[in-house]
């Protein structure tokens, strides 16, 4: 049997968010400044959309993923603060 679309793309964001984190590990490396870290990885979002989108809709983009994975988060025990 074969991957249907919608399984596809999933396979192919395990792939990317596991690259994602990789890069999360090697930044870390580089800096222990979390906020270092953090803009670099918004920017980083900006400059793949940069081309394509203003800056206002890539801010929407990632506010729309926020609210996409913040219930998924939410759920776990994470520390507060």
């Amino acid at each position: 049997m074969s991957d249907t679309a919608p399984d596809q793309n999933f396979v192919n964001y395990k792939k990317a968010e596991k690259q994602a984190l990789e890069i999360v590990a090697t930044m870390k490396t580089a800096s222990t400044n979390k906020v270092d870290i953090e803009l670099a990885l918004l920017v980083a979002v900006f400059e793949l959309h940069k081309d394509t989108a203003p800056a206002a809709t890539i801010a929407s983009i990632i506010q729309g993923h926020l609210k996409q994975i913040v219930p998924h988060y939410a759920s776990k025990n994470q520390p507060h603060g």
